[in-house]
């Protein structure tokens, strides 16, 4: 199959070479030498080599016939998700709370069961949120476009912010940032902990609301690193469990887990715009 992008290269910004703008877009460097070696880079219609100049509102098409699928079985569920975005390459849904991303065990009520159901096919994954997290959960559409979003991931251009309910189990600063090694946990297949020899994990926050009665606070938490259970364990370690966390709150109740992927920020595949994709609720 061959994918096909297209875009003008905006006029704000300074001339690059073809090499450069491949680069910038984010584009693979196997791709990058497909592009080359197969000639399927044309600007204005015409191919032009990698050292060559692109300018302000020139127009630049490219053609991948070298895409590995990584695409996961994903059998449509029936049931259809809430689509908050959507684009010709990527989908962003509101996952509810309680409901798996994906199967491990040959379930069929997952996300992205959800997803292949909206859209027809199986989907493919780009990143994850826990089973009792809810929120914004971006998947890809095609798989020409899953390495770049995974370069945003690492490269922190996507990024993802959530909201907790923590409880004040100690006093906490206005804002903060929690760096602290994440691992398994030797006593419980299921949880994570703070390890010397855990993976580097890194979690900032800031206070939005604080009931000093209630000893509760709301916080915006932004991802630097995806760890499984990173905000959870971090909030935990640091203090602040989240309210409803069955895993790491001593003191919970039953309640659901105050934690809600909030907002994604990312650039659209194979282009230099923004999106932003934010939940209404807060």
């Amino acid at each position: 199959m061959i994918y096909h992008f297209s875009l003008i290269y905006p006029a704000d910004r300074p001339p690059v070479s073809v090499s450069d703008l491949l680069r910038q877009l984010l584009i693979p460097r196997k791709w990058r030498h497909y592009l080359r070696t197969e000639r399927q880079v044309l600007v204005n219609g015409q191919y032009r080599s990698f050292n060559q100049l692109i300018k302000g509102n020139e127009k630049v098409d490219l053609y991948l016939d070298q895409v590995e699928s990584l695409q996961g079985d994903y059998p449509a569920s029936g049931k259809m998700p809430k689509v908050v975005y959507e684009d010709e390459n990527v989908l962003v849904i509101d996952k509810p709370k309680g409901q798996k991303t994906h199967p491990n065990q040959g379930e069929n009520g997952t996300a992205l069961n959800d997803c292949a159901s909206y859209l027809g096919y199986s989907p493919y994954i780009v990143h994850r949120l826990d089973m009792l997290t809810g929120g914004l959960l971006l998947v890809a559409k095609n798989p020409a476009v899953v390495p770049i979003l995974n370069q945003q991931l690492t490269s922190k251009t996507l990024r993802r912010d959530y909201l907790a309910t923590v409880n004040l189990n100690k006093e906490i600063p206005d804002q903060g940032t929690i760096d602290l090694p994440i691992g398994q946990d030797p006593a419980d297949q299921r949880k994570r902990q703070v390890r010397a020899d855990g993976l580097r994990a890194v979690s900032h926050f800031q206070v939005l609301e604080k009931d000093e009665v209630k000893k509760k606070a709301k916080l915006l938490v932004t991802l630097e690193t995806g760890r499984t259970h990173q905000i959870r364990v971090h909030l935990s370690a640091s203090g602040w469990p989240i309210v409803g966390d069955p895993l790491y709150n001593p003191n919970f109740a039953g309640e659901d887990l105050a934690l809600t992927g909030w907002q994604l920020t990312f650039v659209k595949p194979y282009s230099f715009n923004q999106v932003a994709v934010r939940l209404d609720k807060k």
